[in-house]
């Protein structure tokens, strides 16, 4: 399913239409104050505006259970941070003695070599290596053998459709910033809470977890994104995503106290349209970057306002707004 708005629609009309359409709460609140409780929740909201497209995110406390959301149970394009998901189903493969993390796998591209499943792990989290994903996503079964292993593990909001390769071919075709497409997508809480169950041990061996983890803790990707925003200290792990017009970061980063924090950040648009960015290489690196800056100042606000004391009395739940 994708909800669309009107195409020819442009600049503050093309809002105004997607408004029309699927209502102002795909996009963004309207009222900060009315609907979120607390200054950080508040601060999220604002700096998740989206005026210059949808953002969306999703944060949970390990230790407390606060949450924080914005648009945290809407659809939004995964891109390659559903190379975590691939990676904890084939993990959880490996626990139950299917294959191994020594399993050698062909790269899927002409005169592609075998590596040892280890190898095509760490670089597709790490490196983010699409054909290595595509590679462990075949040994696994394939994007329905992923939506299995994710609907047992209960969580909803979630949905691969395609393997990296074609993904990567249909990039553009639709525009994430105006558009919710299920292919592909999932919510900021789905992600969440995937990153918060593999934290704790729910799903994977105490191995598995650590591979996962690690190979998490080194990767490369995004430095503009929530490294960052981030302290050394905060020893984050984490794993990015992007497409055209679409720019991500899920990971787990501590507070300075030690409490983790499991965080998804979804950031679409950040320029009038697609059409603008494929204007000229300028133009498309801004926008980029004005992604990029997004997930950095929200990232950046949820350290500090998870970091403060939690120790006020209140039963803490999510504060989410709008939905699928």
């Amino acid at each position: 399913m994708a909800l669309a708005a009107p195409a020819a629609a442009q600049g503050t009309g093309f809002e105004a239409q997607f408004d029309t359409v699927l209502g102002t709460d795909v996009r963004t609140p309207q009222s900060y104050d009315a609907v979120y409780a607390t200054p950080l929740e508040q601060q999220i909201a604002q700096l998740a505006d989206g005026s210059d497209g949808r953002i969306g995110v999703y944060a949970i406390d390990l230790s407390t259970g606060r949450e924080v959301g914005v648009l945290a149970d809407q659809r939004f394009p995964m891109a390659s941070t559903s190379k975590v998901a691939i990676a904890a189903t084939f993990l959880a493969g490996v626990d139950a003695n299917r294959w191994s993390l020594t399993s050698e796998y062909r790269l899927p591209r002409p005169g592609g070599a075998y590596l040892p499943a280890y190898r095509h792990l760490s670089l597709m989290i790490s490196k983010s290596c699409n054909d290595c994903t595509d590679a462990l996503l075949a040994a696994v079964g394939g994007p329905s053998a992923v939506n299995k292993w994710m609907k047992d593990a209960g969580i909803e909001g979630f949905s691969l459709s395609r393997d990296i390769a074609t993904l990567i071919r249909e990039d553009g075709r639709i525009d994430p910033a105006w558009s919710v497409d299920i292919k592909d997508s999932a919510t900021p809480r789905a992600m969440g809470q995937l990153l918060a169950g593999i934290y704790q041990g729910k799903w994977l061996s105490d191995y598995s977890r650590r591979v996962l983890l690690d190979a998490m803790e080194e990767t490369t990707t995004g430095k503009r994104r929530m490294p960052s925003a981030l302290p050394v200290s905060a020893n984050l792990a984490h794993k990015t995503g992007t497409l055209a017009r679409t720019a991500s970061d899920i990971g787990i980063f501590h507070t300075p106290d030690g409490r983790a924090i499991a965080a998804a950040i979804y950031v679409t648009g950040q320029s009038p349209s697609m059409a603008v960015e494929n204007g000229s290489r300028s133009r498309k690196l801004e926008a980029r970057a004005n992604r990029d800056a997004r997930i950095s100042s929200i990232t950046q606000a949820l350290y500090t306002g998870f970091g403060q004391s939690m120790n006020d009395g209140r039963n803490w739940a999510t504060a989410d707004y709008g939905g699928e």
